[in-house]
């Protein structure tokens, strides 16, 4: 079964966004109070609001961690139309406040003229660039010069989508084969216009972003999308929430040596459910992209696992106040019908997870003894090969040697 956790989280208004730091011990989460609040996991599972503070002079849509590399560092957006970027910075010894950290401002950027829909931090490998879309169906992409001063950011790129934007991705792969890539969704409620989702890449030639691809066959609003991690994949997987859940995959087609276009893709639907029978808010992968958690206006957040098939079935389903859903058209409805290790994922996903945005963080504590223990998927994910003895082979196989073992020699008997 799921265990779930209460936050009482004293906000005076909505949580539109949650969002866990890389390790999955820190937590953000934003509203419509014009609020952050930052919460730590304490030893015992506890999460503790350990700072909060008025951010904007509006709703605050999204708030997001930047790499831990980069220090503890958090950006937020707002109906404002700014952007807004926090570092958790620690009292100096000839400080009042020795040893007590406290958040600070490093910079505004008020370049949207609307409100400003949502904020991502690129990947780590790509440096410290932080990207925004707003409702005027501009993303902007800014990158901090010297990541030791973040108080000074740059506008790199200013891309015009056309359909007032909503949400946006970042392609998390890091391989040469793939060029920087993100995925902008717009929630323009005219259905007439289709391709409510633009892929976009980087080309080295012109240094630009340009538009790879369209979805055409998205239609509706679309409040959220997600790349899922590549894990080393030649192809992506794109989760689309919208009026149900998508998922994509984008086939790279093979590029000719002299074309300097941005890369072709064969797009396929692998995956479309309507089980939540509303609007969908919020989809995000566990960092194996093994499983994908979804939430809906039915106030339940659904988990979605792909079997050796590559088929797509619902292997969890958790109302907003822990309990299993009962009698949901056809699905499980009890854990026990799931595979065991899927269970064991769940519960260790869902624990102490709050309304929001569903994201996992990775186990903790991370796997003693490698360095890169956080990003192995969890144990319960991995078909254990020896969960039942195999009494044959272990009785077969030195059973031929073991036997001339215990036959005495030869020359023993003449003696």
């Amino acid at each position: 079964m799921f265990v779930a956790r209460s936050i009482a989280a004293d906000h005076k208004d909505l949580i539109h966004d949650v969002s866990y730091d890389f390790h999955g011990r820190r937590m953000a989460t934003c509203s419509s109070d014009q609020s952050v609040k930052v919460w730590d996991k304490s030893e015992n599972g506890e999460w503790h609001c350990t700072a909060s503070w008025k951010t904007h002079s509006g709703s605050v849509w999204r708030v997001t961690w930047a790499h831990p590399e980069f220090g503890q560092v958090l950006a937020s957006c707002s109906f404002d139309r700014t952007a807004a970027v926090w570092e958790e910075i620690v009292g100096e010894s000839n400080d009042k406040q020795r040893g007590l950290s406290h958040w600070i401002k490093r910079t505004t950027l008020v370049d949207s003229r609307t409100s400003v829909t949502d904020v991502k931090f690129a990947p780590k490998h790509m440096g410290l660039m932080l990207t925004t879309c707003s409702a005027d169906g501009v993303v902007r992409i800014y990158e901090a010069p010297d990541v030791m001063n973040l108080s000074q950011w740059s506008l790199q790129h200013e891309i015009s989508c056309k359909l007032s934007c909503s949400c946006i991705s970042w392609n998390p792969s890091s391989s040469r084969a793939h060029p920087a890539m993100f995925a902008v969704g717009s929630d323009d409620s005219n259905v007439t216009y289709g391709g409510k989702v633009q892929i976009y890449e980087y080309n080295e030639n012109t240094r630009k972003y340009a538009k790879a691809e369209t979805l055409m066959t998205v239609t509706d609003a679309v409040h959220d999308i997600a790349f899922a991690p590549n894990l080393g994949r030649s192809f992506h997987v794109l989760a689309i929430a919208t009026k149900d859940v998508r998922i994509f995959k984008l086939v790279p087609m093979r590029k000719e040596s002299t074309s300097t276009g941005p890369t072709k893709f064969e797009v396929q639907i692998v995956a479309q459910f309507d089980n939540h029978n509303s609007q969908v808010w919020r989809v995000s992968w566990n960092i194996t992209s093994t499983l994908l958690a979804s939430s809906g206006d039915d106030g339940c957040v659904r988990l979605w696992k792909a079997n050796y098939m590559d088929n797509w079935k619902c292997t969890g389903i958790l109302k907003g106040d822990g309990s299993p859903l009962t009698g949901s058209s056809g699905q499980p409805t009890a854990m026990s019908t799931v595979v065991g290790s899927s269970v064991q994922t769940s519960q260790n996903a869902l624990n102490g997870m709050s309304a929001g945005r569903y994201f996992f963080p990775p186990l903790d504590p991370p796997r003693a003894g490698t360095r890169y223990g956080h990003l192995l998927p969890p144990s319960s994910l991995i078909e254990h090969c020896d969960a039942e003895p195999i009494q044959p082979q272990q009785q077969a196989l030195p059973h031929r040697l073991s036997s001339r073992a215990l036959l005495p020699l030869p020359e023993a008997e003449g003696q």
